[in-house]
């Protein structure tokens, strides 16, 4: 399958270190392995930033690094990690927590090349800050309003369950309100997640949502967005899914792709890697996929390796290797891993039957 070119990013954790606990982070779901001494040094950072770039130069993509945690402002050499990254005119986004903000940090930010800082907002206050911490909606708000003074641009993304999918709209209409750059939302990839009640008592709840709840909240989702194309923030169609739901509305249309074109959907093996702050490569964060350390790999060995060529078998994509819409979806197979154990079963919220379209 030919595979369309671009920007190739590089997801890079450069620190484990954070000052929130998410309930639905894959960090801290394995706290016990966190090591923070394991992390790479300032020299090893320069070399992956070099190694980067030769590795653009050989799959003919442009470079694009987003930094991130853990919250990456944490670690010791985040300054210098970005100010290199600017020095070697690679573009760069920011993934981290709104604590550490302020005019005089987010103008180094902007010195240093910074074009993007993104936040999450997971619902409503309560429902946000019973997911991450109390007094993160506040903060994250206060955040905004600091990042939009900025020539940086800011972005809100959603982790989507079933515990908070209802209020997802609520947080779309506010990004609007606040004037955020870019919104967007990602589905939680575990059927379950651990909250905390009040004393501190542990349990454990649902998180899935059935095929048909997921496509009638995508419909909700473009409802709003139409509602709010005038508003000056950019809403980004993030889960693939969502091309599934417009092809069927008939607002997305797909030309006969008789070379088996990839245009669009899910990068896992195509433009885009995770560096973890080990020096572990994985094909995606979002499921236990390594294929390789880069102490040990170079960019391009990870990525043209058997381990991530299995990746880009399309034709072991169950329920989307015969679908017309292969090129261009694909859905989410991290969820299908952390659904099922199998990387390559169907997506448990895609409500398409291959060869029908059911509504």
């Amino acid at each position: 399958m030919l595979i369309m070119r671009g920007a190739f990013s590089l997801q890079w954790h450069i620190t484990d270190r954070c000052d929130q606990r998410c309930k639905h982070c894959y960090i801290w779901s394995n706290s016990e392995m966190i090591d923070t001494n394991n992390e790479l040094d300032l020299y090893q950072c320069k070399l992956v930033v070099g190694q980067f770039i030769d590795f653009c130069k050989i799959v003919d993509c442009l470079p694009l690094i987003t930094v991130t945690g853990g919250d990456p402002i944490l670690s010791p050499n985040f300054w210098d990690i970005l100010s290199y990254i600017n020095e070697r005119k690679i573009r760069v986004n920011l993934l981290a927590n709104p604590y550490h903000l302020n005019p005089k940090i987010l103008s180094e930010m902007e010195k240093c090349g910074v074009r993007s800082y993104q936040l999450s907002l997971d619902g409503m206050e309560k429902v946000h800050d019973s997911i991450r911490r109390v007094g993160s909606f506040r903060a994250t708000l206060e955040a905004i309003k600091l990042i939009n003074k900025t020539k940086i641009r800011s972005t809100i993304m959603s982790t989507v369950s079933l515990f908070n999918y209802h209020e997802i709209a609520q947080v779309a209409r506010l990004c609007a309100t606040y004037n955020v750059g870019g919104f967007g939302f990602a589905r939680y990839n575990s059927p379950n997640m651990t909250l905390c009640k009040d004393g501190g008592e542990k349990t454990e709840i649902n998180c899935q949502i059935s095929p048909f709840e997921y496509r009638s909240f995508l419909a909700q989702m473009w409802k709003v967005y139409c509602e709010l194309a005038d508003s000056k923030t950019f809403f980004m169609l993030k889960d693939h899914l969502f091309k599934a739901y417009l092809y069927e509305e008939g607002i997305f249309h797909v030309e006969p792709n008789k070379e088996k074109i990839v245009y669009d959907g899910c990068n896992c093996g195509i433009r885009h890697l995770t560096l973890l702050p080990n020096g572990d490569i994985y094909a995606c964060r979002r499921f236990n996929s390594p294929i390789g350390n880069i102490y040990r790999n170079k960019f391009e060995e990870a990525f043209f390796s058997e381990n991530m060529g299995k990746y880009r078998r399309y034709d072991k994509y169950k329920g989307c290797s015969a679908c017309e819409l292969l090129g261009y979806c694909r859905g989410c197979h991290a969820v299908s891993a952390e659904y099922t154990g199998d990387f390559f079963n169907k997506d448990p919220q895609c409500w398409r039957l291959v060869g029908q379209n059911v509504l």
